[in-house]
């Protein structure tokens, strides 16, 4: 696979190219020769890819070369390798501001599926804040705005269909991350208001399973996950401990792709969105895109093995 000269491009200008160690785990991952799975909007037939990246925490940062810097290497590498969607939110501080301005550094801003939310709570605090959201990430029109959290979602709901009919929203979404939140997720994915949900969901935090997860594919909405790691406490619960030979079966060659592939296994899913700043997380997190997913039986196994034998309860 040959790097385009545009990508080459922007990979110098992220310090990728000529760079040996950052650029071990891209080149594994092009060397694989595969391109990630896609799976479909419902809404539209638009295909996405399955893996994308969240930036809660990781892309609050100032101006400085060594905060932006090694966003700056994500994010051109997360285009090199294939994925697509960015979830940020005004809540994550100054993260639209940082994925604005590095991927219009970059020449990539319209390469991506750019998703943020509205976060506030009023008709008109909600039209400023998204207007202000868009401007912050370059963009006249932004893919997916979500109501963050349910917060006056009710109002802002109104908002988003005025603002997708006059073209500068693509696609409406609501999102939580807790499992007290589902049941209200659900009824709004039953009413047909939305394109997209967001929710947590994990290997161990299973609870869209029971319900959520099956309104989203009856009823046509697009599925986007967020914790798919537990906020880290699945590395701490496997921490020392060495993958199961038949992980080799659904092509997980690392902790977090077990993980990941768990949640792919789902056909709901449409793409799951873990954070990171770290060139080799990204390129071992979009790998679980790549090969084979788990089926039903497999995915059993996986919790089974991580409830018995890794003490995940």
């Amino acid at each position: 696979m040959e790097f385009s000269e545009g990508r080459r491009e922007a990979l110098k200008a992220t310090g990728l190219l000529g760079g040996t160690l950052l650029m071990q785990p891209l080149m594994s991952f092009v060397n694989k020769k595969e391109d990630m799975l896609q799976r479909l909007i419902p809404a539209s037939g638009e295909k996405l890819p399955v893996v994308g990246l969240g930036s809660w925490q990781q892309f609050d940062v100032g101006v400085s070369n060594s905060e932006r810097v090694p966003l700056k290497a994500v994010l051109g590498s997360m285009h090199e390798i294939g994925g697509k969607v960015i979830d940020a939110s005004p809540m994550y501080g100054r993260a639209e501001q940082v994925i604005g301005d590095l991927t219009a550094d970059l020449k990539i801003n319209d390469q991506f599926f750019l998703a943020t939310k509205v976060w506030t709570t009023g008709k008109q605090q909600g039209i400023d804040q998204m207007n202000s959201s868009l401007a912050k990430m370059g963009r006249k029109k932004i893919d997916l705005m979500q109501v963050h959290n349910l917060q006056d979602y009710q109002t802002h709901l109104k908002t988003l269909r005025d603002w997708k009919e006059q073209g500068k929203i693509r696609y409406i979404g609501v999102t939580h991350y807790v499992d007290s939140a589902h049941a209200q997720l659900e009824q709004i994915v039953k009413s047909k208001a939305v394109d997209f949900v967001q929710f947590n969901y994990s290997i161990r935090s299973r609870n869209a399973e029971n319900s959520l997860l099956k309104a989203a594919r009856d009823n046509g909405v697009a599925v986007l996950i967020n914790e798919p790691f537990d906020q880290g406490a699945l590395f701490r619960a496997v921490k020392g401990k060495v993958l199961p030979p038949w992980a080799d079966e659904i092509g997980a060659a690392t902790w977090a792709q077990f993980f990941l592939k768990y949640i792919l296994g789902e056909s709901a899913v449409t793409c799951v969105i873990p954070g990171t700043s770290d060139v080799k997380h990204l390129a071992d997190n979009l790998g679980a895109g790549v090969g084979s997913l788990p089926d039903e039986a497999m995915r059993r196994k996986m919790v089974s093995f991580l409830e018995g034998n890794e003490g995940v309860n």
